[in-house]
């Protein structure tokens, strides 16, 4: 399982990183894995604003139907468009190739109130999740 340094983790296993002004939201490498082969990907409209915890789109997988939770405040700016022909990316290259969307976040320091990559790997020891 990677877990990558410079993103931070939400305990439904999104990640976000900071580019420029923008913060990049995915799933993480352990999501993927436990998800299996993504086959679709409902991603959210961009120019709309989300809250912490709002319902972002949905991921299906040969196994199952998982929603995807906003992990900060802001403005959705984009989507990665090559998941609709191609979601196997979020599989092949979580942190890179397969981000769902892009926000422009209402307070960028709020992605300090989230796990780093090393209480995000606890976390998933200690619960199993």
């Amino acid at each position: 399982m990677n877990i990558s340094k410079n993103c931070r983790y939400t305990e439904s296993h999104e990640w976000v990183r900071l580019d420029g002004d923008e913060a990049l939201i995915g799933l993480s490498d352990y999501a993927q894995g436990e998800l299996g082969d993504i086959v679709y990907i409902e991603l959210p409209e961009v120019d709309i604003n989300v809250k912490v915890g709002d319902e972002c789109g949905m991921v299906d997988s040969a196994k199952t139907t998982s929603p995807i939770n906003n992990p900060i405040a802001g403005r959705i700016v984009r989507v990665n468009e090559q998941l609709a022909d191609h979601p196997e990316l979020v599989n092949q290259s979580p942190y890179d190739e397969g981000w769902l969307y892009a926000l422009e976040p209402e307070n960028p320091s709020n992605i300090d109130d989230l796990m780093d990559h090393e209480a995000y790997g606890k976390f998933i020891e200690e619960s199993g999740n």
